[in-house]
């Protein structure tokens, strides 16, 4: 059975020792926020295993994302797509910058996933107050949203969090980074 996951410890030897493709599967917003040095933004909703795969001949495909998630889906796509060559890696960005390893530092922002949390807040917040004082049918609303959200705990798909992707504000322009060095090397 092959390898499905790595952890930091081995990328960062990997990166030494090998020619890998390093794909981070986060938005480009995430990415421009932190990233590791030498990988590749391609975020997971336009993520094509076989335009990736064709003409990389033995390259390695090293998968990463924030924490681990969206890298294994990531991971899964190519796997349905017939390619068993893509690795994950374990804990993601977090783990390579915990473990004090040289990230690329761009313009910081919001993230997603706070993102998500303070619009889904400000709905229900709305909703309710609105159910309150003026009709009782806007607690839909609030529940609408309450249940959008229990779905993406299940599901760990998050529809919110898809369309905020896609806003003018989530949208990277061409921007200068910079490689923000640790005690270790990479």
């Amino acid at each position: 059975m092959p390898q499905t996951t790595i952890n930091v410890s081995e990328l960062a030897r990997l990166l030494d020792e090998e020619h890998i493709h390093l794909i981070d599967v986060r938005t480009p917003v995430e990415f421009r926020s932190v990233h590791v040095p030498g990988s590749k933004n391609t975020p997971l909703d336009v993520i094509d295993p076989h335009s990736i795969v064709d003409g990389l001949g033995d390259e390695r495909i090293v998968l990463i994302c924030k924490q681990g998630g969206r890298g294994e889906k990531a991971r899964q796509k190519f796997v349905d797509a017939g390619f068993d060559c893509a690795v994950n890696v374990e804990g993601g960005t977090a783990a390579w910058a915990a473990a004090d390893f040289p990230v690329v530092r761009g313009k910081q922002s919001i993230s997603l996933e706070r993102q998500v949390r303070i619009l889904a807040g400000m709905i229900v917040l709305v909703s309710s107050m609105l159910a309150m004082v003026w009709n009782a049918g806007f607690a839909g609303i609030a529940a609408f949203v309450g249940a959008g959200l229990m779905f993406a705990g299940i599901s760990d798909t998050c529809g919110m969090a898809i369309i905020l992707a896609k806003m003018p504000w989530n949208q990277v322009k061409d921007e200068t980074c910079q490689v923000v060095s640790s005690g270790r090397s990479a």
